[in-house]
């Protein structure tokens, strides 16, 4: 998530194959991902005029924009940043039921957004997919362990050992133009949602 200054219950591919939900993570993904390389393109050719949509803190317009600004990127090397990672962490938090990542994702957009709203610097427009990214990876980081899945620690070990590094210094506040406050709260968000849509293990 970048700044600039300025004045996640049971899925319904539950009885799919595996490699039938694969195929379904894969496209909303990667369809995901095309939007947000359009919407950037629309971007450029309007002058950046959707720029706007990104959040002003403690502007109470700004609100509506809370949804919008995890859609609207600040140029194209913006978006390429973010691409790998969405692609990746979202594919493999789809694997687990697209009802239940379209949750998180939802849980994720708005509290970041709000968070960001709340307690980034006054006068800053922030926009970008990164909070949710920092969300899924802290949904993926965690989820395995709440729901006690082997096949989830390993992932969670996997992205840390990918990943882990770079999430560190996306939280460091002395970053210039990049908003740490907006990946916090994605990451927080992620692991709040982690256990607030856990799937328990039925008893034998």
């Amino acid at each position: 998530m970048a700044a600039i200054g300025g004045g996640a219950g049971a899925s319904p591919g539950a009885t799919l194959s595996r490699g039938d939900r694969a195929r379904l993570a894969g496209k909303l993904v990667l369809g995901w991902v095309a939007l947000l390389w359009l919407l950037e393109i629309v971007d450029v050719v309007l002058g950046h005029a959707l720029d706007r949509f990104g959040i002003v803190p403690r502007v109470p317009a700004e609100l509506v924009d809370v949804v919008p600004a995890a859609f609207v990127h600040f140029g194209f090397a913006h978006v390429a940043a973010n691409t790998v990672p969405l692609l990746v962490l979202g594919f493999l938090a789809a694997l687990g039921g697209i009802r239940r990542f379209l949750a998180v994702c939802a849980l994720i957009v708005a509290a970041d957004g709000v968070g960001v709203w709340l307690i980034s610097p006054a006068g800053v427009n922030t926009a970008g997919v990164s909070g949710v990214i920092f969300g899924l990876f802290g949904f993926l980081l965690v989820a395995g362990f709440v729901e006690r899945r082997p096949l989830g620690v390993l992932v969670a070990v996997l992205i840390t050992a990918v990943w882990g590094s770079s999430i560190l210094a996306g939280l460091a506040p002395t970053q210039t133009g990049v908003s740490w406050q907006g990946h916090l709260i994605g990451l927080l968000s992620g692991i709040a949602a982690a256990f607030l849509l856990a799937r328990r293990r039925r008893a034998a």
